[in-house]
């Protein structure tokens, strides 16, 4: 797809769609073969083996669908409000499906802040999992007022990096678009929208991913 042309509602729904689907396809297989495990195998080790792995892979994609829900769908009507309280646990589930290589700490108020500028604020949390490949600390400031946040997300971790694809997108970097890059895509699409600017920093050798309110 040649990105000097933006993608149509239509071509955007399918990739976001096609992006959900990228990251619950492997726990949902998972639990597939777990179930096949305890109707075909006897052996009460091997049960026990694919109850632990359907118990783990379920809470895996649980939290990718409540993640997407909120960071992708429509979580309400129009014009609606989301609690930071809820975010915040949102994000939790999310880092925590990691397996422990990161760490999200969250400082910031409980209050109701705008849907747009909370979806962009779980897109980011999604971006700062990314510009850590070998783990760290996710450490995200909400200051500003609800009406009109600001956010500091500080990613520290050996080998932290500018998270690659909304590196290029906010550097104006024309990328093809899939079920890969879509929710970077999304991510800077989205910045505008809920009046918003997005930055991306180095702090000596930890990334930041700064969001201001314009308006």
């Amino acid at each position: 797809m040649n990105q000097r042309v933006p993608p149509t509602d239509l071509e955007l729904a399918a990739l976001i769609s096609s992006r959900i689907c990228h990251d619950i396809i492997n726990p949902v297989g998972a639990i597939v073969n777990g179930l096949e495990i305890l109707d075909e195998d006897d052996d009460a080790q091997a049960k026990s083996y694919a109850m632990n792995v359907i118990r783990n892979v379920t809470e895996q994609a649980s939290a990718r669908l409540e993640f997407a829900r909120f960071a992708f769908g429509a979580a309400g009507s129009a014009g609606s409000m989301i609690d930071l309280n809820t975010a915040e646990k949102i994000s939790r589930g999310f880092v925590k499906i990691t397996q422990g290589k990161h760490k999200l700490n969250w400082r910031g108020a409980p209050g109701l802040v705008g849907k747009d500028k909370v979806k962009l604020l779980l897109n980011l949390i999604a971006s700062a999992v990314t510009a850590l490949p070998r783990g760290g600390e996710i450490d995200v400031g909400i200051g500003g007022t609800f009406e009109k946040p600001n956010y500091l997300i500080r990613c520290s971790g050996t080998g932290a990096r500018p998270p690659q694809y909304l590196t290029d997108f906010v550097a104006g970097n024309q990328l093809p678009l899939d079920a890969i890059t879509i929710q970077a895509y999304y991510t800077w699409r989205i910045a505008p929208t809920a009046e918003m600017r997005l930055e991306i920093l180095k702090d000596g050798s930890d990334i930041l991913l700064v969001a201001k309110s314009i308006a």
